[in-house]
Order: structure tokens, then sequence, then C-alpha cells
């Protein structure tokens, strides 16, 4: 169906040549799923670009893209409108902003419908609500009016999938599907591409960073690095028994749910200004040899694998991937192999780093309740419902969950940025409730947050020296301090002090994740909340951030919160984690215990929905089909209308958090599960 052949891109700009692609060869064919995978920057969007012939302004293109025996590169504007949506059809990585924002959702895939399948308005508004109904949106009829503000994530990721097989595509193209979802969604959305192959026949071309998720639906897979394909061949050997070093790194820097450990890549991908001449990963790669250096290896089939693998590398690896199999690579200028941008990411537990540290809790929240009223004064939103929870110094609470579970507004809560409708929260044995102005500002700087979106977290009308600086200022700390904690901070990180003068735009998100960073611990606080920190990071530059972040973490002097949806990351260093459900703790205790031995229906549904590279979730598994419902919440289990050990006491009954051994959960069933999962897997 695809056939890119030779294809290079050199982007021209005043002042600047970029060289985007250098000889890429690619094939999707009918019914395959095909896994683009690479660091940001590596290419893999251009790939997309050119296959529906939207490359930037300045871009020159050469080799050629095949589809269905026509060349994209050479089309004229009629037959690319037609190849656009009816031929090739791209879903974007942000549903959102990809979406019409003053149309309904509805309106725009019947537009779709009528355009490239020529169908009457009545018959296209049966046809979307069919689509609708096919990628497990819920009552469909409905959405079909909702505007692209009133969905969540996961409902707006479906609406785009929608958009794009609504064309008749022969060819899927999903630019990073999953980027931000919760497990459950990711699964669930990954499963509807596997869909698109198997029962309509068409090509699916999966680009992503996130190899877990797409190891288990994809046929073959491709990894780009540099704008050059640097191994390529079936999913299941290329995953399993890496043989470029670049991919054996790639895989080593994956969290996993089974605890292995994390091995972080030293350095960055460079910015080809023209097409390599050598092989382009040799800085970084621990097998690098004068030949390396010299001239670019040539693509040749792996030696231990099939005609269909191959590779382009001098020296081949082989085995199984391990922490030892996967070196770091050489050091980095101003990156040790133990600090934050290289060395392996795992938790001491056998110097009792699980233990939580005594002495006075740095934050306790006791039975606290959030309301987000609606604009009109009626109803509102129950955002938390009676959590209750701790942190000692020295140690670090795991927060999980799907989206819209209530983590983002528990980290509000423990930062001061909304007040309880009813409960309490100190922070450093102080209470947020009646403080005002200085004393309030004060008492914020002993609690600080890590944002999800590193860049977006900056004002772009501040230096980074003054994005660091400011809570310090809001303490009174003279400047002369200021600039002495400011650079202090900064050598913690391992930037360069020449960074301090530039502005958000001009850092990659790993730098502007360290500046966050840097920005929270300047103040010395007793607590961070790191909240979703390296959901927008791709995989090797998440590896250096988790180990500023467990650097951070191992301080004893303050507390710290994880909240994520990324399971296997909090299991890397958290101490104790809690599972929040549509604004309740469900689940809590140790992390191993938890993760190991789940009590609650909810966490093991996580867990099975986890993605792995490895053994992954060993216990019976069970599925939530359902979407999360708030309604879900009114009365009794909140689980229960997607539960399937459901009774009708659970349906009336409130449930409390119970002791079942070293963790506690919100389940009165929790003795009879064992029985009631064993021999098969339990699926709603």
């Amino acid at each position: 169906m695809l056939s890119i052949e030779n294809l290079s891109v050199v982007i021209r700009r005043r002042g600047r040549e970029v060289a985007a692609l250098s000889n890429v060869n690619l094939r999707v064919d009918a019914g395959e799923v095909v896994g683009l995978v690479g660091e940001s920057g590596g290419g893999k969007s251009m790939v997309a670009r050119s296959i529906v012939g939207l490359l930037p302004g300045g871009a020159d293109a050469t080799g050629a893209v095949h589809f269905d025996g026509a060349d994209v590169l050479r089309m004229d504007d009629a037959a690319l409108r037609t190849h656009r949506g009816h031929g090739a059809a791209l879903c974007f990585q942000n549903p959102r902003g990809a979406l019409i924002a003053t149309r309904t959702v509805g309106r725009q895939l019947t537009d779709r419908l009528t355009t490239h399948q020529a169908m009457d308005p009545k018959r296209a508004r049966e046809a979307a609500r069919e689509l609708f109904e096919q990628v497990g949106i819920r009552n469909p009829a409905r959405r079909l009016d909702a505007y692209p503000h009133e969905l969540s994530g996961g409902m707006a990721q479906r609406v785009m999938i929608s958009l794009a097989t609504g064309c008749a595509p022969g060819l899927l193209i999903a630019d990073e599907p999953t980027t931000g979802l919760d497990v459950t969604l990711t699964r669930e959305i990954l499963r509807q591409f596997r869909l698109a192959a198997d029962a309509d026949r068409r090509g699916v071309l999966l680009i992503s960073h996130d190899l877990a998720s797409i190891a288990a639906v994809c046929d073959r897979v491709v990894v780009l690095y540099a704008g050059t394909v640097v191994e390529s061949g079936p999913a299941d050997q290329v995953l399993r028994e890496p043989s470029h070093p670049y991919t054996r790194a790639l895989l080593a820097s994956v969290p996993d749910i089974d605890g292995r450990p994390v091995v972080a890549t030293a350095g960055s991908m460079p910015l080809m200004r023209t097409a390599p001449n050598d092989c382009p990963f040799a800085p970084r790669c621990a097998h690098a040899t004068d030949t390396c250096g010299q001239r670019r290896p040539p693509t040749m089939p792996v030696p231990h694998g099939s005609g269909d693998w191959t590779l382009a590398c001098f020296h081949p690896q082989s085995g199984p991937l391990t922490a030892e199999a996967a070196p770091a690579g050489p050091t980095a200028p101003g990156t040790g192999a133990g600090g934050p941008a290289g060395g392996t990411l795992t938790k001491d537990r056998a110097a009792g780093a699980t233990v939580p540290a005594a002495g006075t809790p740095v934050l306790a929240i006791d039975d606290a309740h959030v309301v987000y009223r609606s604009r009109f004064g009626r109803g509102g939103h129950h955002a938390l419902r009676g959590v209750s929870l701790t942190v000692a110094a020295g140690e670090t609470l795991g927060v999980v969950g799907e989206s819209g579970c209530g983590k983002s507004t528990l980290a509000k809560l423990m930062l001061g940025l909304v007040d309880p409708a009813s409960g309490s929260v100190e922070v450093a044995g102080q209470r947020y409730a009646g403080l005002r102005g200085r004393k309030l500002r004060q008492l914020r700087t002993r609690a600080q947050m890590v944002f999800q979106d590193p860049i977006g977290s900056l004002s772009p009308r501040r230096t980074v020296g003054d994005s660091i600086a400011e809570p310090l200022r809001a303490l009174g700390v003279p400047a002369a301090e200021r600039a002495q904690r400011v650079g202090a901070v900064l050598d913690r990180m391992e930037l360069d002090r020449s960074i301090l003068q530039r502005q958000p735009h001009e850092l990659s998100g790993g730098q502007a994740q360290r500046i966050g960073i840097a920005r929270a611990l300047v103040g010395r606080p007793e607590l961070i909340v790191f909240d979703e920190p390296t959901s927008a990071l791709d995989v090797t530059v998440q590896a250096q951030i988790l180990k500023v972040i467990a650097d951070v973490a191992a301080d004893s002097s303050r507390g710290s919160v994880f909240i994520s949806h990324d399971l296997a990351t909090v299991r890397g260093f958290s101490d104790r984690v809690v599972v929040l459900y549509l604004g309740r703790v469900v689940e809590e205790g140790p992390v191993d215990e938890v993760f190991d031995n789940p009590k609650h229906p909810y966490t093991r549904a996580l867990l099975a929905s986890a993605p792995s590279l490895g053994t992954g979730f060993g216990g019976p598994r069970v599925e939530l089909t359902r979407d999360l419902e708030e309604a879900d919440a009114a009365t009794g289990c909140p689980l229960a209308a997607r539960c399937p050990f459901v009774t009708d006491r659970c349906r009336s009954d409130d449930q409390e958090l119970q002791p079942y051994g070293a963790s506690r959960a919100a389940c009165w069933r929790v003795p009879e599960i064992p029985a009631l999962l064993k021999g098969s897997d339990i699926r709603v």
C-alpha cells in the first residue's frame, strides 16, 4: 500500500538548513500495523507529513513516496486533495487542537462523510453515530452535538479516530495518539487501530515514543534516529532482542511495571545540517569505534534474524535486553554517568528507602472534599470525596488513577490553590485555612509543584533566571542571595549558567523540565509535588529527568508526591502509593505490596492495562471497558457500574478503607476476590 524509497527532506530557512530525513526506506502493507519509533526530533512527524503531502515551507524532498502506485511527492493539487483523507488520513497528536472549537464534533464528522463518501446529510449523521459507537463512545447520539471542549482527552482522541476513518482511507497515520492518556484509555485507543487493520484491512502507521504501549499491537517496528532508519523488522523480534545499540538504549530507557531498572542514555540527539556521512549515534554509543565516525554504516540484514529484519550498524548486538546489555554510552560533557543524564534509575530498597522517615509529616490532609460549583450556582462537580493522607519528610508518595479521577485537583489542594469545601490541609504543620496575603504566600513557598507542561509552566515574558528566582522574591530574599541560590540550584541540575538569560522558547523539553525542578527547589520547600512531570517527554529524556527527580526525592529533609498515570514510573521510586477513583482513595499501601498483590478490583484493572516490555502484571486480569463517568460516584461504591464482582450491597453501601495486610482497600469483597479470579481473567 505504501512504499517510501530513499526519502530525504532538507528544510531551508534563512541562515539555517536542517536535514530532517536522510534516505529513509519504509513500507506499510494492507492489514498491517507498523510502529515508527524514536526520540523527539528524529523525523517521525516529517515522515507522516511526507505521506500526506504536508511538508513545511522551505522543504525540499527527494526520493519517492509511492501510495497505491502514485508518487505523493509529484501529485498535483487535485490529486493531493483526493489523497488526503481518502488515500491516507492523519490522526494528530493533540486532538483538541486539531478539532475546530466552534463546531460540534458531529458536524465535523458528517462533513467528512459527505465529502469523501458522498452521503446525504441524514445518512451521514446515522453513519457518524455508528462510527462513534465503534470507537467506544458512550451515548454516541448525544456526543454528536458536543463541542471539543466538552470532551475528555480520551474521548477527543476517539473522535479524531472517527474523523480519520470516516474518510474511508486506505492508510491511517496516528501521530503520538496516546500521549497524555492514562493506561486504560491507551489500551483502548490502540485496540481501535489494531481493529482497523484486522477488520477493515487498512494499513496503519503508529508514530510514538511510547514503545511499551505500541509493542502489543504492531506487526513491524521501524526505528528512526536523527532522520535515518537504524533498525527495522518484526516487532516481536526487534523489541525482544534489539540489535542496534540505539534501539537497545531506547528500550532500556522505558520504565516497566515489573520494576526493572531504567538506564538513562547520556547526551542528546544531534540536529543534522546535512545528511550524515558517519553513524549519527556514534557520540552516544558505548560500542563505537573509529570506523563509526568515518563512514555511515550500510543497511544490512541482521545476521541472526529473518530476512525482513535489517539494521545500519557496524557492531550489531545480540541477546535479550538487560540493564547490563544496554550500557548508557560514553559520558557526554557535563553529564556524569551517575548524574542526571546517565546511569541507572532504581530505588535502593535494601537500604531501607521504602520505610517512611520518622518525624512530623510535612503534609497532612484530613477528610478533604473539593467541589467545583457550576457557573450559575446549581449542581457542580464533586472532584474529591473524603481524601485523607500524610507524607513524611524523606518519603515519596505516588498517586495514580485514570484521567478525571481527581489527581490534579489533589495537587492543587496540596499547594493551597483550591480550598476544600470541608476537611483540612496542613503543610509543615500550618493550615492554609484563614491565611491571607504575605502569610499565605510564604506558606505556599513551602510546598512547590513541578508541572506537566515544562515550557507552558514558564512565563514567556521572563528569562529563565527570573523564573527560577520568583519563589525567592515572594520570600523577600535579597538580590545577592537570590543570585547565589539560583546559581547553586542550576549547578545541581547540571545546566550551564549561560542558560539563565534564555527565554522558555529557547529550551528543549528536558532543559525546561530541569528549570521547573530548579524553580521548585530554590525556595528549599518541605514538600514538592510532581504532577505528570514526564508525560510530555520522549523516553530517553524522560529517563534523564527521572534520575533528577529520584535525586531530589532522596533528600531526607523534604517529602515528595509523584502524581502520574504511568504506573511503571510511579513504582520506580515511590515508597507508598495511593490509588484514586472518582475522587476517592480506593487503595493505599507500600508500593511493592499494592503492585504485586493488589486488593481492589480497580487497582488490578489498572495494573492489567499497564503496557510492558517485560513480564508485566502477573496476576489474573480485570478489564474495565466502560468509560469513567462522574455519575457513577453518586451512591455506593463508585466502581459498581464497571466492576465484575458487583452486588446489590456494592450499589447501595459506601465503601470505606479497610486494612488487608500491609495495605488498605475500600472493598468489602477483597477476601472473596482471589477465589473469583482463580483460573481465568475477568472482563466486563
